[in-house]
């Protein structure tokens, strides 16, 4: 094994050399240029996407994706890491329909890694530039096109969320995830990364810390539903003590038999139950954030000022949640209206879409 210097800068230190590979581990080198931990695993997950698509890799998820992002094969890097290729990606991309906002990021997380990379002297100078020069393809502005469920919709579910479960601390963990994202539109990130020690009383008010996007922090009121279900999740969580370690995490991972972890549940984690509770109920295709937007969605048409909605949401200003709220599909009647100046009526004896 080469011998690696006593006092390694920071690429060198993300440098492993064995006889048989070549590793980077992208994940220590990349904090000096994404310091926030959102964007963090969003590159993880561009790069892991890219990886598969490119060089054929399978794919991965939680543990398993942050491991392969501390070692990454160069020989593979090298080949995979081109102009070309990542610009007939970000098309794959388009074509399948990312919105602008996520192809703008996937290019800048693969850009990234080929900048680290010709630092580091792994990849020359032309190929990092000739893919920083790459322009992503068109798509549409804004983020993906996402859900926004109704009041029912959200109580089905809550309610699968606890009948997927296979043991009772799976049940009450399940329902404060559930109940979490659907009343304080937290983000998936936000609850993975939650803590007992979030959670404390101000000004005889229930609150909890939320560790937003860019290292922001803010605190949201806790409904009276989520403190209850957080109460008989201590229970099992800490059954011998008043609460658990402030530093240990809020959502937990459960074994098979229903055993409770130590460690905290993954952003995927979140993904994964909340997919196979709308799968459950036979909703469609849910996603974490399409919670959030539900929870903005509802509140607005319930007539709650837009003021806080914003804090709930808890955007920089008023502007940034009427952009956000802007984007949701809202009603638009003109043509069933029209319809009915015109006097027409159904024809159909049948269901309309058995065409």
């Amino acid at each position: 094994m080469a011998d690696l210097p006593t006092t390694p800068t920071e690429h060198d230190a993300a440098l492993i050399t064995t006889q048989e590979h070549l590793t980077f581990n992208f994940e220590l080198a990349l904090p000096g240029r994404a310091s926030s931990l959102h964007t963090q695993r969003a590159y993880f997950r561009w790069v892991d996407d890219y990886l598969v698509r490119v060089a054929g890799l399978p794919p991965t998820a939680g543990a398993k994706r942050r491991e392969r992002m501390r070692a990454l094969p160069v020989p593979l890097l090298q080949q995979s890491l081109t102009a070309p290729q990542l610009r007939a990606w970000l098309g794959i991309l388009v074509r399948e329909g990312q919105g602008k906002q996520g192809v703008g990021q996937a290019r800048a997380a693969l850009v990234t890694l080929a900048s680290l990379l010709a630092e580091a002297g792994w990849i020359d100078d032309y190929t990092s530039a000739g893919m920083g020069n790459v322009r992503p393809p068109k798509a549409e502005d804004g983020q993906r096109p996402g859900r926004w469920l109704s009041p029912e919709q959200i109580r089905m579910l809550m309610t699968a969320g606890r009948q997927i479960a296979t043991s009772d601390n799976q049940r009450l963990r399940n329902q404060v995830v559930m109940l979490m994202l659907c009343t304080m539109a937290l983000r998936r990130d936000e609850l993975s990364a939650a803590r007992w020690g979030d959670l404390s009383v101000q000004n005889n008010r229930a609150v909890l810390k939320i560790h937003g996007k860019g290292r922001k922090t803010a605190s949201v009121d806790i409904p009276k539903s989520v403190l209850n279900a957080l109460e008989r999740w201590r229970r099992v969580v800490a059954p011998n003590e008043a609460r658990p370690p402030a530093e240990s995490p809020l959502i937990r991972r459960i074994w098979k038999g229903g055993r409770i972890s130590d460690d905290g549940v993954t952003v995927d984690g979140i993904w994964r139950i909340v997919a196979e509770s709308a799968e459950a109920a036979a909703i469609g295709h849910v996603a974490p954030h399409d919670l959030r937007r539900s929870v903005a969605g509802a509140l607005q048409v319930s007539g709650v000022s837009i003021d806080k909605i914003s804090r709930l949401l808890r955007h920089s200003n008023v502007a940034v949640t009427e952009r956000y709220l802007s984007r949701l599909p809202q009603a638009n009647e003109g043509a069933i209206l029209m319809s009915d100046v015109l006097g027409l009526e159904d024809d159909f004896d049948d269901d309309p879409f058995a065409i």
